[in-house]
């Protein structure tokens, strides 16, 4: 299999992830609540198919925020090796920004092992996530 990544481009949000979202029945995360107004993140393709995304978060310290990992429902095929890519991409510009630490905070188990497996180890267990429309 042959991936290749891009960046998330404006279109991507309406055409594509709030699909994604919706198939796996999350609520999509508002465009201002994401990086760069939805275009903070990377694509990976196979060919001329979406597969998977996720984003990357700058902070004002050496941490970059690597989450809202989602993928393509129907798309089965190699999804845990365009998984791999989604997250080492992210890590890797995340550490080409100047950045000491990469931070994801993730429940679902098939995603901690893709991120295990690029050599990201275990936090502390949390118990809710606390969010505030200001």
């Amino acid at each position: 299999m042959k991936f290749t990544t891009k960046l998330i481009q404006y279109e991507d949000y309406d055409d594509i992830l709030v699909g994604w979202w919706k198939d796996w029945g999350w609520q999509a995360p508002t465009r201002d609540f994401l990086p760069q107004d939805g275009m903070g993140g990377i694509m990976v393709w196979d060919g001329d198919t979406p597969v998977c995304a996720g984003f990357l978060y700058n902070t004002n310290s050496k941490v970059a925020w690597v989450d809202w990992i989602i993928s393509n429902k129907q798309y089965k095929e190699s999804r845990k090796e365009a998984l791999t890519i989604l997250v080492d991409s992210l890590t890797s510009l995340a550490k080409g920004i100047d950045n000491k630490f990469a931070y994801a905070l993730i429940k679902h188990d098939g995603l901690i092992n893709v991120y295990e497996g690029v050599g990201y180890v275990k936090g502390d267990s949390y118990n809710k996530e606390m969010i505030k429309a200001l």
